[in-house]
């Protein structure tokens, strides 16, 4: 059972800031699209807005660097995709411990669905909503929500 609105998940966050993430081409090491938004901060929709060439990529290098006041024992994240508000996909990452004071960089490969089954971009463009959990062993820390769109 996941917990949310306790007060260290409320400090944990405090805490916390998404300083950077990019998206690469994880054969060419080539970046598709970064950002400095803070995609963490929870009860807003956040926006994305992604080459549509990155759907061609067999796999996608994910590098996120965030920075935590507080220690965590076990930092994962686990995300949803929606189209059109059904689920289609969901990953599970683990971080693990978290210094605290410290800024981390988090690399993750992300495979892509054989070419036959993926579904064009102009379809997916804005329908596509990723919803992230984070946390810290079973505290649930943030639940953020990102819409994506290709460009």
């Amino acid at each position: 059972m996941y917990k949310m609105g306790h007060e260290k998940s409320e400090s944990i966050l405090k805490g916390f800031k998404l300083n950077w993430m990019n998206l690469r081409d994880a054969d060419s090491g080539k970046i598709l699209w970064q950002s400095t938004d803070d995609f963490s901060v929870p009860d807003i929709e956040h926006e994305a807005h992604v080459p549509r060439k990155i759907l061609k990529c067999k796999s996608v290098s994910r590098e996120i660097n965030f920075s935590s006041k507080e220690q965590l024992e076990n930092f994962w994240l686990e995300q949803e995709v929606f189209l059109r508000d059904q689920s289609i996909e969901n990953w599970s990452f683990e971080f693990g411990f978290v210094i605290p004071g410290s800024t981390n960089t988090w690399q993750s490969l992300i495979q892509s669905d054989s070419a036959d089954r993926m579904i064009p971009a102009k379809v997916l463009s804005g329908n596509v909503v990723i919803v992230t959990h984070f946390y810290d062993g079973d505290l649930l820390v943030s639940k953020s929500k990102v819409r994506i769109f290709y460009v």
